[in-house]
């Protein structure tokens, strides 16, 4: 069962970078902008970095999380670069670009920081009764 949740988290980071791509560069009637990419990489990176960390945990066999001086890198690198995204994605004037990158903040912090997804039953159980909690990368990255 827990195998199964994880793939499907996996599949879902990946399937929605093209979706994403697709829906909001590639349908409307507009070339995309230097800072639309910025912003929509962002969200690709955060979503790729999210898709790493569940392949990770379903291949971590002992109590050390595979990969984890990666996500340690990424958990401080990531705001430095999301800062200088958000930047000149609104400096450019770019809204689809802004929201992209904004949506990269939320998902660093989903995956870094605060779970803020709250998908199963369960979560949202747990989130009515006790509130938001520790993510689960930023629990398996506690000393």
């Amino acid at each position: 069962m827990i195998h199964r949740r994880l793939r499907t988290l996996v599949a879902l980071e990946l399937v929605n970078i093209p979706l994403f791509g697709w829906v909001f560069l590639v349908l409307p009637d507009r070339a995309a902008t230097v800072p639309d990419l910025v912003g929509f990489a962002m969200f690709a990176l955060l979503l790729v970095q999210g898709a790493a960390y569940w392949t990770a945990k379903l291949r971590q066999t002992g109590r050390t999380l595979p990969g984890r001086a990666f996500f340690r890198a990424a958990r401080l690198i990531n705001p430095a670069l999301l800062v200088v995204a958000l930047a000149f994605t609104v400096i450019a004037g770019s809204w689809l670009g802004a929201g992209f990158t904004v949506f990269a903040i939320l998902e660093h912090v989903n995956y870094f920081h605060t779970q803020l997804m709250h998908d199963t039953r369960a979560d949202l159980r747990r989130l009515r009764t006790r509130g938001l909690r520790r993510s689960h990368l930023a629990r398996d990255l506690a000393p």
